[in-house]
């Protein structure tokens, strides 16, 4: 009875490999992506360009926004990537895990060629994913302080009204 158990947990957890393989792919290329856009925002702001502001320019276009829907709209755009800083990492640690599995298993039979495969798998999958975790935890922390800054200029400008 308990062995029929173990081997249920042992299969159902070898299901998840792919899914959290690719998740964990999907956000390594999500992170590019974020560090892109962040890299071209920030040469917009250097450059004083009104794109690189963006909440300078909603509130421009739609100058009946109070400061909370500007704050909600900057966590809203702050969102998927503070997501992503805080899955990645535990995506990381679940592609780590599944195939430590399989490699004891290997490592029991003698298989050795089975352990490396198995290691080199989980190891690459964590630092992938830690990657994409510290690039989308930069990007967010810059853009947070950006969008704080951002609100305390249209605050100062409503105030002056």
């Amino acid at each position: 009875m308990n062995e029929s158990i173990e081997t249920f947990m042992y299969g159902v957890s070898q299901l998840f490999l792919v899914p959290v393989l690719a998740a964990i792919g999907v956000l390594f290329l999500y992170a590019f992506y974020a560090l892109g856009a962040f890299l071209w925002q920030a040469a917009q702001r250097r450059a004083g360009r009104p794109a690189g502001f963006e909440l300078a320019g909603v509130w421009q276009r739609e100058p009946g926004l109070v400061m909370a829907d500007l704050e909600a709209l900057a966590l809203k755009r702050l969102e998927f990537a503070r997501i992503a800083t805080r899955v990645a990492p535990l995506l990381g640690l679940v592609a780590t895990m599944i195939p430590m599995g399989p490699a004891l298993k290997a490592l029991g039979d003698g298989q050795l060629a089975d352990v490396s495969r198995s290691l080199m798998v989980a190891f690459s999958a964590v630092i992938l994913a830690l990657i994409a975790a510290a690039l989308t935890y930069w990007v967010v922390n810059v853009r947070r302080r950006w969008y704080a800054a951002d609100l305390l200029a249209i605050e100062k400008v409503e105030a002056a009204r």
